[in-house]
């Protein structure tokens, strides 16, 4: 593969993303592809202090704009410290959640203009699209059901995943609409199918597009 190629996985709370881009990752080394994998917020060192702050342990209630504005100065960071350079090296890029996520959640889900953090987007990304985007499709009850049982075997729970239900609904909605301005760009994979199931539908199209 010449090229590099920036792939994103975006998703509701409890969708699976971060299970299913390891067991990828996995995958496309037995292939002889060494993917880049991150995640936002984070990526980079200053981008994993900005997580700690957004998403630590206790909350700081952190309002939406707040919100808005971290997870850009995270993004900024990310694109010119790992993703530009890891696309001009020819790197496979594997990251969990990127810009759409701001619009779903920030815009969406906590109703903040739509307008404005387009703006933020294009100002933290200088205008850096993923060549291809997966979304794993979970109703909102459902992801967050998978979340709170996770989280009694020990995960953490963030601001953002005790919001009541009708905020994810919200966020579950934001991403129908993103994904209807710009259908080619992304490929929905049915969450709610088993593990393997997802990790199968997740392989078949890269093979197809982009191996």
């Amino acid at each position: 593969m010449a090229e590099g190629r920036f792939i994103t996985f975006e998703g509701p709370e409890g969708a699976g993303k971060s299970s299913q881009i390891r067991l990828l990752a996995d995958w496309l080394r037995s292939r002889g592809v060494e993917p880049l994998l991150t995640r936002e917020p984070g990526g980079t060192p200053m981008g994993d202090r900005i997580r700690e702050a957004l998403f630590g342990a206790h909350d700081h209630g952190v309002t939406p704009l707040t919100e808005a504005l971290l997870m850009s100065a995270s993004r900024a960071q990310h694109v010119q410290e790992l993703i530009r350079p890891a696309l001009a090296a020819g790197r496979l890029i594997l990251c969990d959640r990127f810009a759409d996520a701001t619009l779903a959640y920030q815009g969406f889900g906590h109703g903040m203009d739509l307008a404005l953090l387009r703006e933020l987007v294009r100002i933290a990304t200088g205008g850096l699209r993923p060549h291809l985007t997966f979304y794993l499709d979970v109703p909102a009850e459902v992801g967050l059901q998978r979340k709170y049982a996770a989280h009694t075997q020990g995960d953490e729970l963030n601001h953002l995943d005790r919001m009541d239900v009708a905020f994810h609904a919200r966020v579950v909605e934001g991403y129908k609409q993103v994904m209807a301005e710009d259908p080619t760009r992304w490929r929905r994979i049915d969450a709610q199918l088993s593990f393997d199931q997802v990790q199968d539908s997740i392989r078949a199209v890269l093979e197809r597009e982009l191996l």
